[in-house]
């Protein structure tokens, strides 16, 4: 059951970092950053809300090694201007697909009582697919903004193709008593 009261909700913004999709090359390289700028101000939207609304606010970077294009302290490595967290926001800095994994996400979302996350971010079929389920399976409710996560084609995939998949694939995922649901970022939080 997902949870409706505000102090018991987290929205959770995953590596919406400056250089995220920047090693795309050519036509379908643009598209998808295109497509992430849409993306970026969807989620915007949703994160003004989530303050104005006293939800928990979680924003997710990864550290990647010196030769990445997320390398720790580069400016691909920065959270984009739009999204930047607030003060009294919290960064988790991770540097596997799955943002729980030697971080401490599940201990700050415990420490507030958090029993439901809303998701966006970067990239569908790696961080978020995997954030996701894992959340699941930690007891955690979630909604996944169905328009507010973003990838790049991936060998014959593309990246409508992917997000489409994912969102269909994920509503309904459920482990015990917890769930998934995928909604658009204008019915959230």
């Amino acid at each position: 059951m997902v949870s409706r009261n505000p102090r018991q909700t987290a929205l959770v913004i995953i590596d919406v970092q400056n250089g995220i999709l920047s090693h795309l090359d050519g036509e379908r390289g643009d598209a998808a950053r295109r497509a992430l700028d849409e993306t970026v101000g969807r989620v915007s939207g949703l994160l003004a809300r989530a303050r104005d609304a006293g939800l928990a606010v979680f924003h997710v970077q990864h550290d990647g090694p010196a030769s990445h294009r997320l390398a720790v302290g580069s400016e691909g490595w920065r959270i984009r201007s739009e999204l930047a967290p607030h003060p009294d926001e919290i960064l988790i800095n991770k540097t596997a697909c799955d943002a729980f994994f030697r971080t401490r996400l599940e201990s700050e979302l415990r420490a507030r009582q958090i029993e439901h996350v809303v998701v966006a971010g970067c990239m569908t079929q790696y961080c978020i697919d995997t954030t996701v389920r894992r959340a699941v399976s930690l007891g955690f409710d979630v909604t996944l903004a169905a328009d507010g996560h973003a990838t790049g084609d991936a060998g014959s995939l593309r990246f409508e193709q992917i997000i489409g998949h994912h969102n269909a694939l994920l509503d309904g995922f459920d482990a015990g008593d917890r769930e998934v649901s995928v909604r658009p970022c204008a019915a959230l939080p």
